[in-house]
Formats: C-alpha cells, sequence, structure tokens
C-alpha cells in the first residue's frame, strides 16, 4: 500500500500512533524495510541510477531495475545505509527522540537501547540531527509578515580577567517569525552559527536563505542591517533601545526568548556538553523540535523525521567528528 495523501498523513493509515500500535506495525526487519520502501518511494519505485519506475524484488530484500539492471535496497544513499544494527533499531531510536519533548542525549539513548558504546549512541544522534531541518523549508515571513533576526551567544564563562569577553563562545543568528494575527505565540524559527571574522557576509547569507522577500524585519540597532533592504529584498525596522528607553528583551522578545528556551534546553538536555564544532547540528535539532512544539501527534513527528532521513546522504563517522564547514 501506498502513503495514500503525502501532504496529510494520518495516524493508523501511514504512521503508527502510539506505541503499542508501533509494535504491531513492525514485529521484524522486514516490515520495517517494506514501510521504509513506501515512505521514501511514495509513487512507486525510482532507479536511482537511470529514473526507471519498474522493477524486480530480489533477495535482500533488494529491487532490482528492469531496464538497467541496477539493484538498490531502502536503505541505499541514506543515513541507514550499511547500518549493522536493524532497521527496527534505527525505529525505536527515532520514536523514543521524537517522543521525548525536550528531547534526548546521547547517554540517555545509549541507555535505553542498550548500545555497548556511547560513540554508537553519539554517532547516531548526529546522523539524526543531520535530517531534522531540510534544505528546502519554507522561508520565514513574507510580505508583510514580521520576522525578529538578532544574535546571541552560546558557551561558557569567560575565565580570568584580563581574556576577552566572548573569546571561547560562539556567535549564533536568530531569526523568529512572528505568528498570524489570529495564532497566539511564536511562529517558525531559524538558527545558525556565524563567523565573527565575516560576521556582515555570514548575516547577509542568513537572512537571504531564511527571510522571504517581502518581509518586515526587526532588529536591532547595529549598523550592519541598515543595507540589508536592498541586499536582502526586506524591509528593515532597526530598534535601538538609546531612542526608545526599552530593554533589550521588550524590542526583540521573540528572539531573546528563542535565545533563552535554547540555553535551557542545551543546558538540560545536553547537559552543556557539546561540541563547540558541532553546535550547528545542535541548533538544527532544536529548531525542528521548535517549530513542531504544538504537535499532539508524536507519531506524526517520528514519520517526518523517517521522510527526511531517506532523503538525507549517509555520513560515515569521520565526517560526524569533522567541524560543521557552512559557517
Amino acid at each position: 500500500m501506498l502513503v495514500a495523501d503525502e501532504d496529510h498523513p494520518q495516524a493508523g493509515r501511514d504512521y503508527p500512533g502510539g506505541w503499542q500500535a508501533f509494535e504491531r506495525w513492525f514485529p521484524d526487519e522486514g516490515s520495517c524495510v517494506e514501510f521504509l520502501a513506501r515512505v521514501r518511494w511514495k509513487a512507486g519505485f525510482v532507479c536511482p541510477a537511470c529514473g526507471h519506475g519498474e522493477a524486480w524484488k530480489v533477495a535482500g530484500p533488494r529491487w532490482m531495475c528492469r531496464r538497467c539492471g541496477r539493484k538498490t535496497s531502502a536503505t541505499a544513499g541514506t543515513i541507514f545505509h550499511r547500518s549493522h544494527l536493524p532497521l527496527r533499531t534505527w525505529f525505536a531510536a527515532m520514536w523514543f527522540i521524537c517522543a521525548q519533548k525536550n528531547g534526548v542525549s546521547a547517554l540517555g539513548l545509549q541507555r535505553v537501547l542498550g548500545f555497548g558504546s556511547y560513540q554508537t549512541a553519539w554517532a547516531w544522534m548526529h546522523k539524526l540531527r543531520r535530517a531534522m531541518v531540510r534544505p528546502d523549508s519554507e522561508m520565514l515571513g513574507g510580505p508583510g509578515r514580521v520576522v525578529e533576526m538578532d544574535c546571541t551567544f552560546i558557551g561558557g564563562r569567560t575565565p580570568g580577567m584580563n581574556t576577552p569577553r566572548y573569546y571561547n563562545k560562539a556567535e549564533v543568528v536568530i531569526a523568529v517569525e512572528h505568528a498570524p494575527a489570529q495564532v497566539r505565540g511564536l511562529g517558525r524559527i531559524r538558527m545558525s552559527v556565524i563567523d565573527r571574522t565575516r560576521r556582515k557576509l555570514d548575516l547577509v547569507s542568513f537572512a537571504k536563505a531564511n527571510v522571504a522577500p517581502g518581509s518586515i524585519l526587526q532588529t536591532d540597532g547595529d549598523p550592519l542591517y541598515q543595507d540589508f533592504g536592498e541586499k536582502v529584498g526586506v524591509t528593515v525596522d532597526q530598534r535601538t533601545i538609546e531612542h526608545s528607553g526599552s530593554l533589550a528583551h521588550e524590542l526583540l522578545p521573540g528572539v531573546h526568548r528563542v535565545a533563552s528556551l535554547l540555553k535551557r534546553w542545551l543546558a538540560g538536555t545536553i547537559q552543556n556538553g557539546l561540541d563547540a564544532r558541532q553546535l550547528g547540528y545542535y541548533l538544527d535539532e532544536y529548531t525542528f523540535r521548535f517549530n513542531r512544539r504544538a504537535s499532539q501527534a508524536r507519531g506524526l513527528l517520528w514519520y517526518r523525521l523517517v521522510e527526511q532521513a531517506v532523503a538525507t546522504d549517509p555520513h560515515p563517522y569521520y565526517e560526524l567528528i569533522a567541524p560543521r564547514s557552512d559557517y
């Protein structure tokens, strides 16, 4: 059975609605492979080599293209590629990650799934974080809609009295979309680490990639934002403490609230034990969770993560430990 409606999947039809249903849906490895194939090829099999849509099912389980003879599997080219552990364990790990509102640390995942090493759990968490934010996600804002944008610093306290204030901290830019008038609270968010040696360039690149043209971009009084209207195609609304007499968190309440929640999450879930070189991936996980915070269907979050996992390239361990290269 193919997934009936890609845009509006339903519990019980397209994904299990709860843990008991999960156990019924996936009693063995074969059922996991069949489900993954349906998610990956919603409209039917597509050969990764020639694009042909017809194949024979062969041992493995694998599929062989009728046109070119290429053999492939549902896991090939995904984050599950060449994994030595069962798909059911992957599915269970993803369910546990999505079911926990505040997430889970690698140590917690190791304990729940009984992994023999912390390294395995850490690698799984980072593979899944790479699947949590789609590169083709809809941009924030839009004509006439407000998006706040500002920076915060992540990291430990500066030791000593003679060291620069932020020398051991990472700068993170945050964009927060104001929810429509009929919806209370904040809308979606985007975050990224920026390099302070090329701060202006990174801020412009981030805004172009995440803020829709025509938006009203609310920022602080930093001169770096003054020409964003021309460079990014937005209307810039700069707010300064000097002119308003307000506090910073009152001028840009959305950004400051998200920054505070992010730091609390890093302290509570990750125990502040993150590697600064991997900070961008922790930001991706928090973005994934924040943008879906109102969802009552944890199974749907799991299903979305599976969708994105089959569209994410495999990452061997040496890539996982390498510093993120987009900042």
